[in-house]
């Protein structure tokens, strides 16, 4: 069995459960594994299903969902999904009355990676509304995948 072994300044070996034994140890230990977490924690606050590419365009094409982009307008402008409605998602609550009439249609939330995109679905399936879904991955994927992006002129 492979023992586990950290050199103490004296220069003895020091046992995994003695250096964990040490208050300022145990503590950097904590702090490790709370950093840890709170890195993975938004990826677990999304709501809805996670679609990949192709599972997006059959959302869109049959079950005419409509596509929310939350990045900010300067990511939007300079690529975006076909027929997306760019609404970043610090602005969500702000311009939630634009989505309130969407509450019953299927929609499908889109941003460079996944994250932000799964964070408003979170806080929209709080506000009720039913049928949400997220481009896993995001523009990001969709772009891998080959589909096409549309590019807003440059001013």
């Amino acid at each position: 069995m492979f023992a586990f072994h950290i050199k103490h300044p004296s220069g003895l070996p020091v046992s995994f459960f003695e250096f964990v034994q040490n208050p300022f140890n145990a503590l950097l230990i904590a702090i490790a594994l709370i950093s840890g977490f709170m890195l993975v924690w938004p990826g677990f606050r999304s709501a809805g299903k996670r679609v990949n590419p192709n599972q997006a365009i059959q959302l869109i094409n049959h079950e005419n969902a409509i596509i929310i982009d939350v990045r900010e307008a300067g990511e939007f402008m300079a690529s975006h999904l076909p027929e997306a409605k760019n609404i970043p998602l610090k602005d969500l609550d702000s311009r939630m009355s634009e989505l309130e009439p969407l509450k019953e249609k299927n929609l499908l939330f889109v941003c460079a990676s996944g994250v932000r995109a799964g964070q408003a679905s979170f806080r929209l399936e709080k506000q009720g509304f039913a049928h949400i879904s997220c481009l896993d991955g995001g523009v990001d994927a969709w772009k891998r995948a080959g589909l096409p992006l549309i590019k807003s002129p440059k001013k």
